[in-house]
């Protein structure tokens, strides 16, 4: 198979599991963002199709990690231009207030999730949302496999005192309303 047809094969294999992984680290991202990404990841992919592994998959989203990280620096720039700019929702009187409903089931999951290093987020996503094997993460992350491994560890076991620590806070916060 030429090195055409093996991107070719690629792109129609891989690009939703490729826009899925872009959306989901994107947040609240719109859909021209997600897809602007997924655009450079796939031409950084065309660039280098004679380098495609025969299992490109952990590959792209390596090439997607790397241009999710020049995105969210673009939005960091632009941010900073606005408030410097003085166009930000303060400035305008406009401030949004989010009701006392508006959190959403699981939450807590996301929450703690958060309180980790990029880098433990990373390894926990990769492995439970775009369900990587070990060896796939260690493409991913651009590490050894025991390497991988290792991270993958560690990440569990800091996930695991993170939402222990939340579970005492949220036991300590109703003792004190037991009291009332």
């Amino acid at each position: 198979m030429s090195t055409d047809d093996s991107f070719a094969a690629a792109y129609r294999e891989h690009y939703w599991a490729v826009s899925r992984f872009v959306a989901r680290r994107l947040d609240a991202g719109e859909a021209h963002e997600v897809e602007e990404v997924v655009a450079d990841v796939f031409s950084i992919a065309w660039r280098r199709r004679a380098e495609l592994p025969a299992a490109p998959l952990p590959w792209l989203y390596a090439v997607a990690r790397n241009c999710l990280a020049n995105t969210v620096r673009g939005f960091g720039r632009r941010r900073r231009l606005l408030h410097r700019l003085g166009h930000h929702e303060t400035a305008n009187g406009r401030q949004t207030v989010d009701s006392p409903d508006a959190e959403r089931p699981g939450s807590w999951v996301h929450e703690a999730l958060a309180r980790l290093s990029p880098a433990d987020q990373e390894a926990l996503r990769l492995t439970s949302w775009e369900e990587l094997g070990i060896d796939e993460l260690a493409v991913a992350l651009e590490c050894s496999s025991g390497a991988a491994a290792m991270r993958l560890h560690r990440a569990r076991r800091r996930l695991r005192a993170e939402i222990d620590r939340m579970q005492m806070h949220v036991r300590a916060g109703r003792a004190g309303d037991d009291r009332d």
